[in-house]
């Protein structure tokens, strides 16, 4: 294949090869392992998270006023992005091998984009196979000119010197050439992620809300999506065996529906076992990447308990390797929205009913904890917030999202509720995380109507209104404050986590409506002037 409108010269080029070939490749030139289950087993060495600090937005005008500037989106100058650009095609150049996948993001073909990744690992070629909506012979002979490039030069370093670079990695996205360099990280992550962050740019302008969530659809029609960032599990709770699953991790909104951006799943697998992710664990076979997993040398069986690289362990796969998938993988308005949050502080109930003032609170703020190995540094849950609960991949102001969502839930009759997959009866440390089994009650007590309108107790410090009575749940977890040993200990902990709510929702008070702020804790904060 010919990539001279690209730069690069280099004839070596395998196009859109079967995950047979890629494996063959990847044994013999890359060290992967093709482990007891047929998956195929590589390492991202370095980096073993997204390296959010070292992402760039590169300044331009057509697109300058409408980017929200700041530590999410930092800008790049031009001149800095077009030197990064010619390191990563003489880069790729010099490589014997190169690796082009043609694909789409966006399951609604009024909307899909078409999207071509450059790069010199096979194992990154067949991850992103994975994650793409893979075209048909046909659509793959007349695919054309991509929308959007990855050019992903990730075992090369970024040049620290450049001005705008803040370390040897760099990954820096330009929305007038339409294309992502990525130097210094091979953490196959960073691709999926910029894609992402395109359409939280493009999907806006169009009045359509994109969304870092999971969804999946009852047999009746009814959609619901999963809010949450990564550990709080949006994987994990939106592939029920009762439900098609719509997609794992990123969605859009429109006025016909949802639809999935992606072709598969980037699970975490830390712990996995069958029991208790069956859906999961029976996906990992042919075809499958193992990211940062151990591999038993001689029964080739994957440790999943294993932390020697990293606790952000991943499996990556088509969404048909789900047995339940819905194909096409897109579904009608949204019945449910629920918000996922990991609570170190073991404060907020394990389910609350929100009210839509309360949904967009929440929402902005979108608080959690990140977990370990998530990100570069993180080797315990630490609390965080991060707005409309993907903060790293948005472009726009969040205000825009949160608006879109709130118009969205209105027009739909959308319900909206909290979910605590985080700890209860102490925080980190000294409580106990709440039982995946317990959570998975409480979500099918949601879809199947159980908690539409049943008897509720109201919490004092974020004013929720906690069902008293969930079936197969014990009720003594629903109610935070009775799960302390000590209760003046558990009511200054909720006066802190509200402290740290207002502080946070302190950025949005003067833009944020009145109804949004009623939303928040009961102790309100107000605006001035």
């Amino acid at each position: 294949m010919n990539l001279r409108q690209h730069g690069i010269s280099n004839l070596n080029v395998y196009r859109n090869l079967a995950p047979a070939a890629l494996y063959e490749h990847a044994v013999r030139f890359d060290q992967a392992e093709i482990t007891a289950s047929g998956a195929l087993s590589n390492r991202s060495y370095e980096k073993t998270g997204r390296s959010p600090l070292d992402k760039r937005i590169v300044e331009n005008p057509e697109s300058r006023d409408q980017v929200w500037w700041g530590s999410v989106n930092i800008p790049l100058p031009e001149k800095s992005y077009q030197t990064n650009r010619l390191q990563a095609v003489e880069f790729l150049d010099a490589c014997n091998n190169l690796y082009v996948v043609d694909g789409f993001a966006g399951w609604d073909p009024q909307y899909r984009l078409k999207v071509r990744v450059i790069c010199a690992r096979p194992y990154h070629a067949l991850f992103m196979h994975n994650m793409l909506i893979r075209p048909t012979a046909e659509e793959l002979e007349n695919f054309g000119r991509p929308d959007y490039t990855i050019l992903n030069a990730g075992q090369c370093p970024a040049d620290p010197r450049v001005k705008g670079n803040s370390s040897t990695t760099s990954v820096a996205l330009n929305l007038e050439s339409k294309e992502l360099t990525i130097l210094g990280t091979q953490y196959a992550g960073e691709m999926k992620k910029g894609i992402f962050t395109i359409m939280h740019y493009l999907m806006p302008n169009s009045g359509i809300l994109s969304m870092h969530c999971s969804a999946n659809q009852g047999s009746a029609g009814d959609v619901a999506l999963f809010f949450g960032l990564s550990g709080t599990g949006k994987t994990t709770l939106s592939a029920d065996a009762s439900r098609s699953l719509i997609g794992d991790d990123e969605h859009c909104w429109t006025d016909n529906g949802v639809f999935n951006i992606e072709g598969g799943c980037y699970a975490k697998v830390i712990n996995l076992t069958a029991a208790s992710e069956p859906e999961i664990y029976r996906a990992i076979r042919f075809g499958t990447v193992l990211e940062n997993t151990f591999v038993e040398p001689s029964s080739r069986h994957v440790d999943y308990t294993a932390t020697d690289l990293t606790q952000n362990t991943r499996a990556a796969y088509p969404i048909h390797f789900i047995e339940n998938a819905a194909n096409p993988c897109v579904g009608g308005h949204p019945k449910n929205i629920i918000l996922l949050t990991c609570d170190a502080f073991g404060v907020l109930p394990p389910v609350a009913r929100l009210t839509p003032e309360q949904a967009s609170y929440h929402f902005l703020n979108g608080y959690t904890a990140k977990v370990a190995g998530t990100e570069m540094g993180i080797s315990r849950p630490e609390a965080t917030f991060s707005t409309c609960f993907g903060a790293a991949f948005l472009v726009h102001h969040p205000l825009r999202y949160s608006r879109l969502l709130a118009e969205k839930m209105t027009q739909h009759k959308t319900n909206a509720w909290l979910v605590n997959t985080g700890w209860s009866g102490g925080i980190y440390g000294e409580g106990q995380r709440i039982s995946l089994n317990h959570t998975r009650k409480i979500i099918s007590a949601i879809h199947d109507g159980t908690l539409a309108d049943p008897p509720t107790r109201r919490e004092p410090v974020f004013g929720l209104e906690i069902p008293v009575d969930v079936p197969g749940c014990p009720q003594d977890i629903l109610i935070p404050s009775n799960t302390w040993r000590d209760p003046l200990q558990y009511k200054q902990t909720a006066s802190q986590l509200a402290d740290c709510f207002h502080e946070n929702f302190a950025q949005y008070l003067q833009e944020a409506d009145n109804a949004i702020l009623d939303g928040g804790p009961t102790f309100k904060l107000r605006k001035t002037g």
